[in-house]
């Protein structure tokens, strides 16, 4: 097991460091089933993309093109907060033992808290291949929509749901960009332009225990969600209905209580006394 310093700018007890224990690198490791289900993904994944987009294209012109950039841009917008949900939920909760989606979901989340850099050597279908599994019973939702009617808003809302499973698309392979030393430049530029992920924003996230900054897709909403402690209330919520204790399966039980303990005293005083129960 490794330990990581702690430097969350959140007031957490002192000892957290000492009790973080992370999985053994050799316990993560990605099954020859999990490989057939991403290459299948990103040939379903990608096949999928391209029979919307040229569903849409002839359709897409019978509306301003202002409202047609409008709608990427939320998409992105969007898909920087789903990407960020998805990332809380799988760094936070659940089990590399968990059926399927342990090792599909929330393994490779556990290897990057290990090894930052791992993400790096993976090839282009092991960084994707999740993300596009995840995709594919949204995309073909969205092709239930009339876009040959020619109707505007079944186009629309067809185009901005196809761009937005696009732009999660490429989530973790702007997420692998942030990692690498060596970058095309172009991808450097956008980095410095903030469009997508830059490797200094998403540092912040991997200050252990990794409780911050989620979003990876470009990252425009970490800061926001961080001022409002968006994903500690849901933390809260859970654990208060569940008994289920956060990132109990990624830092160890003894950290996790810790933190939990310390982040209930933070809501109320009358907690100060009262141990978190593990489940």
């Amino acid at each position: 097991m490794s330990e990581r310093p702690v430097n969350t700018g959140d007031p957490l007890p002192r000892n957290v460091a000492s009790q973080i224990a992370h999985r053994d690198v050799e316990t993560l490791t990605r099954p020859p089933l999990i490989q057939a289900i991403e290459i299948a993904s990103v040939l379903l994944f990608l096949g999928g993309e391209s029979y919307l987009a040229y569903r849409l294209w002839p359709y897409l012109g019978q509306t301003s093109w202002f409202v047609v950039a409008a709608a990427a841009l939320t998409a992105y917008v969007f898909a920087d907060f789903i990407s960020g949900f998805f990332h809380w939920m799988a760094d936070t909760w659940g089990s590399v033992e968990t059926p399927f989606a342990g090792k599909l979901f929330v393994r490779p989340f556990r290897e990057h808290h290990v090894d930052q850099k791992a993400i790096t050597r993976h090839g282009f279908v092991e960084v994707n291949g999740g993300n596009c599994a995840i995709s594919l019973v949204p995309l073909l939702s969205t092709h239930m929509f009339a876009i040959e009617t020619g109707d505007v808003t079944q186009t629309l809302g067809a185009f901005f749901f196809g761009t937005f499973l696009f732009w999660i698309f490429l989530t973790n392979q702007f997420h692998s960009w942030a990692h690498q030393d060596v970058r095309p430049r172009i991808v450097t530029w956008l980095q410095k332009m903030h469009v997508i992920l830059p490797p200094e924003h998403h540092q912040v996230h991997h200050a252990a225990p990794y409780m911050k900054y989620y979003c990876i897709t470009n990252g425009w909403l970490n800061e926001p969600l961080h001022r409002l402690r968006f994903f500690r209330a849901l933390e809260r919520i859970i654990s208060a209905t569940t008994g289920m204790i956060p990132r109990k399966d990624d830092i160890g039980e003894k950290a996790a209580v810790a933190i939990a303990e310390a982040d209930a005293r933070t809501l109320s005083p009358a907690a100060k006394e009262q141990p978190v129960r593990t489940r």
